[in-house]
């Protein structure tokens, strides 16, 4: 099939952290396909990590929420911008799509567009409209970067890139140099970063993926007082108040950059830290792709299959060995009052960790 594919477009609707597992497919296939044109289509809070991606040539933007908004109003005027979504993806003459959706909510749109194959995930019969699938029942056992490179295996190619790729505009690594040098950090101080929210694609679930935020407070004294360490706390203007609760929990001061950022400065920033320290969610897996040492937080989700990839000494993990978790299983979440795999993780756990993985080479 690789002979007859010259320009393909990759769907995933879903937040940074899976966007960002998307990347290894991206530089496998911009390595592999020779002349490719790589399309993307994402959601309003993802694309300007894919409009940075040099490997990418169009970036689509499908935000459910404004889409449906726009239905609400005026239906006339979501069939228009429907339909020329569609026809500027048919434009740019797609040979095949890899849905990565999970649903059937893009069929219609790659039919309008002209893209007759179709790659994917069949999930509850939810890809019967694919014309090349893989059938599962969830992702288990394996990370989601390892299932979405199975993938390639139907365009005839072998992977080439497993890590997950970032690319930083120069304007906002300098932004970020220059915001750590205005707030009094010197370059050689050990930085470290914090970002006590994340998971914003969860909706208002995520606090369920949330470690408490005075244990976040309690790790960055920690740090702040045995390491001599500076301290920086990340996320996005909507997570103000978890941010400040975190900083008010300690007794020494921090750098708050909480909604001061955009997510590439974000990313900048954490390129300039020896560590973050995370929940599970988008933050992590942006230090990850920054280089940066991590300690992901992993409370009913499976490290396994969506922790930092790929596992390696530079990043730890944090979690509970108790018999209920991961109870994320199956895209779905078992119902749970006491949430003991988060509220059991001490601050002595993490702030260990923290020194172990800032001890890896």
């Amino acid at each position: 099939m690789q002979n007859n594919i010259k320009n393909i477009l990759i769907i995933n609707p879903f937040g940074i952290g899976d966007v960002l597992f998307t990347t290894p497919l991206i530089e496998s296939l911009s390595a592999r396909i020779e002349g490719s044109g790589i399309g993307f289509l994402c959601n309003r809070r993802t694309e300007p990590l894919l409009r940075a991606n040099p490997k990418i040539k169009w970036v689509f933007v499908y935000e459910k929420d404004e889409l449906r908004a726009l239905w609400k109003r005026s239906k006339a005027g979501y069939i228009k911008k429907f339909f020329a979504l569609a026809k500027d993806i048919r434009d740019k003459k797609f040979d095949a799509v890899i849905d990565l959706s999970l649903t059937r909510e893009y069929w219609f749109l790659c039919f309008l567009a002209g893209i007759r194959e179709s790659i994917g995930f069949n999930y509850k019969g939810r890809g019967s409209y694919l014309t090349r699938k893989i059938e599962i029942k969830g992702y288990s056992g394996k990370h989601v970067i390892e299932y979405y490179l199975e993938l390639l295996r139907f365009i005839g190619i072998e992977p080439v890139h497993k890590g997950i790729s970032l690319y930083v505009p120069r304007q906002d690594k300098e932004w970020a140099r220059d915001f750590l040098k205005t707030n009094g950090i010197k370059e050689g101080e050990l930085l470290i970063g914090i970002a006590p929210a994340g998971g914003a694609s969860w909706g208002k679930a995520a606090a369920i993926k949330h470690w408490r935020s005075e244990g976040f407070g309690g790790v960055a004294d920690r740090l702040i007082e045995e390491l001599g360490a500076k301290v920086i706390v990340l996320g996005s203007d909507a997570e103000a108040g978890i941010c400040e609760k975190a900083a008010n929990a300690m007794r020494n001061r921090v750098l708050m950059a909480c909604g001061k950022t955009t997510l590439l400065r974000s990313a900048a920033l954490m390129s300039l830290c020896g560590l973050v320290i995370a929940n599970d969610g988008g933050p992590l897996h942006l230090a990850v792709a920054a280089g940066t040492r991590t300690v992901g937080i992993f409370g009913p989700v499976d490290e396994k299959v969506y922790g930092q990839y790929p596992p390696a000494g530079r990043h730890k993990t944090v979690k509970e060995d108790i018999e209920c978790r991961p109870c994320y299983k199956g895209f779905k979440m078992k119902e749970c009052a006491e949430r003991k795999c988060l509220s059991g993780i001490s601050a002595e756990d993490v702030f260990k960790a923290a020194k172990e993985a800032l001890a890896a080479g």
